[in-house]
């Protein structure tokens, strides 16, 4: 086997992530590139891989039952999305409610 790059779609495991890796290939009858995706189980041992990292696996010995790669290298970590701080969510004044329109009193 040869080595891999592909997508994390997962990080859920201890010490494991699953990876999608895209592959083209060339559809003799349909006269075009068809993609196809496979999903790997591979080792990441200090958990470093986030979902959306870019990594190349490597084959090595049958871990587990479906683990048979080693995360190489991470190519690519993802960009992450940081929620506003508690600061800045303090600056922002929260919409007051308007009163209640009062039902025409009669005298």
């Amino acid at each position: 086997m040869k080595q891999v790059v592909g997508m994390v779609v997962s990080n859920k495991m201890q010490k494991s992530v699953v990876v999608a890796v895209d592959r083209l290939f060339y559809h003799k009858l349909y006269n075009r590139y068809i993609k196809r995706t496979s999903k790997f189980m591979a080792h990441d041992e200090q958990n470093h891989c986030n979902i959306g990292d870019r990594v190349r696996l490597d084959p090595s010995r049958p871990l587990s039952k479906r683990k048979h790669w080693v995360v190489a290298e991470i190519l690519k970590k993802a960009r992450i999305y940081v929620p506003p701080s508690a600061l800045d969510s303090s600056n922002v004044s929260a919409p007051q409610s308007a009163p209640s329109p009062s039902s025409p009193s009669s005298s």
